[in-house]
């Protein structure tokens, strides 16, 4: 990570910890054991403490993610509507678990507590675009179009 990261927060200052971890995830799409070092030198505290904190909170990941993020609502109007079959049926369909990414790095499968759009539950939403009041059985065709893209040029 270059000085001009660092540059707004000031140097053996350990209440920018969050705020470094969150910017350095916005800009890296994870955080490597390499960043949270650096991190963790900058802010005078040891990586065992600055991991500590990462893994403590559910937005920080330590992993990149696939090109294309799944996530499942399991909140209550999703529970109510069988989301847990339609989250099995994902996870059978691309070969990963839940918080996994596949070989590939085509995709990564999440669940979250609520996506917000209950009226159309159970919900899942790929790269930010919803689709809802699925069925185990609408899985495959909702995903073809995913795993057949082309991966998009930076």
């Amino acid at each position: 990570m270059s000085e001009a990261f660092f540059k707004k927060y000031e140097r053996l200052d350990s209440s920018s910890l969050i705020p470094l971890l969150q910017d350095a995830q916005e800009e890296y799409g994870y955080l490597s054991e390499k960043m949270l070092q650096e991190i963790g030198d900058y802010v005078g505290l040891s990586l065992s403490r600055v991991y500590g904190v990462a893994t403590f909170y559910n937005q920080f990941r330590l992993t990149p993610l696939g090109e294309n993020l799944v996530s499942v609502c399991r909140g209550t109007a999703c529970h109510v509507k069988n989301s847990a079959n339609l989250l099995t049926a994902i996870e059978n369909e691309l070969g990963i678990e839940a918080g996994e990414t596949t070989r590939d790095k085509k995709f990564t499968l999440e669940t979250v507590s609520c996506i917000g759009a209950c009226s159309i539950a159970p919900v899942i939403s790929i790269n930010g675009e919803f689709f809802g009041r699925l069925t185990p059985k609408d899985v495959p065709k909702i995903l073809k179009p995913f795993k057949s893209a082309k991966k998009k040029e930076a």
